[in-house]
């Protein structure tokens, strides 16, 4: 590990409002925060919302600016990216909003029943050689049960075609109530100020001529999941960080 991700490992350290729980520290131990985040740390009983995946933590503290009345995480096991948006808050002195560096795999260890209204799903890696490693799978939705209200929302903003695809079709499979959908998000004609925020790698993809696709979807508590059995075209591009994809062209 350089010494600028050492600095910042360590300037997070002293952070009040960041919480890191790497797996092997909660593989065996409970978290004392779930079910007690607005009690001992935000002070309020305003709705939780998470970004998972929050990588720099742009959206966390841009919708943590917006809405003053709820209370926001950014979620993400890549600390020295998380800095910068822990850093940013701590300079603004932002009270509505945390962060939480833990393995998005057990993120049901960490919020009770009902602890969550909403999710953001930004610009997920779209983990197109695996199924269960998309955040939008069936698999991952089983865990946002957990503790997210009953019929809470979930929100993606992507780059990817295939990952947009897939979701859309495992929303279909199980029938989950949509509440907007668009496959160019810029010129779909939705203002929404919320929408507005972008991120670092966003900005980036949009300066290469790539359309955001936008799905927002309720998630029921009831009801058996399944997965979709589509054949879904693989993304024909190497978006940023990411790594190169199998010479297959098409996967579900």
């Amino acid at each position: 590990m350089g010494k600028g991700k050492l600095a910042k490992f360590a300037d997070m350290a002293e952070y009040p409002h960041v919480f890191e729980y790497p797996y092997s520290q909660v593989a065996d131990t409970p978290c004392e925060m779930k079910g007690n985040w607005n009690r001992d740390f935000f002070k309020n009983d305003h709705p939780i919302v998470l970004e998972l995946g929050c990588g720099r933590g742009e959206y966390a503290v841009g919708l943590a600016r917006r809405y003053p009345e709820k209370n926001f995480i950014g979620v993400d096991i890549k600390g020295a990216r998380m800095w910068t948006g822990a850093k940013q808050a701590q300079e603004e002195g932002l009270a509505n909003v945390a962060f939480l560096r833990t393995n998005i795999e057990i993120i049901d260890r960490f919020f009770a029943p009902g602890e969550v209204s909403e999710i953001w799903l930004t610009f997920s890696d779209p983990q197109m050689k695996k199924v269960t490693k998309r955040l939008t799978s069936t698999y991952f939705m089983e865990r946002y049960r957990k503790f997210l209200v009953p019929g809470g929302l979930v929100h993606l903003k992507t780059d990817s075609n295939f990952m947009f695809t897939y979701t859309k079709a495992m929303v279909e499979a199980n029938h989950f109530p949509v509440e907007f959908i668009t496959d160019d998000l810029y010129h779909s004609g939705l203002d929404d100020d919320i929408l507005r925020i972008r991120t670092y790698y966003e900005q980036q993809w949009l300066d290469r001529g790539l359309s955001i696709k936008y799905i927002k979807f309720r998630l029921p508590q009831e009801g058996e999941l399944a997965e979709p059995d589509v054949e879904i075209e693989l993304d024909d591009y190497r978006s940023y960080n990411r790594s190169k994809r199998s010479g297959l062209k098409t996967s579900k």
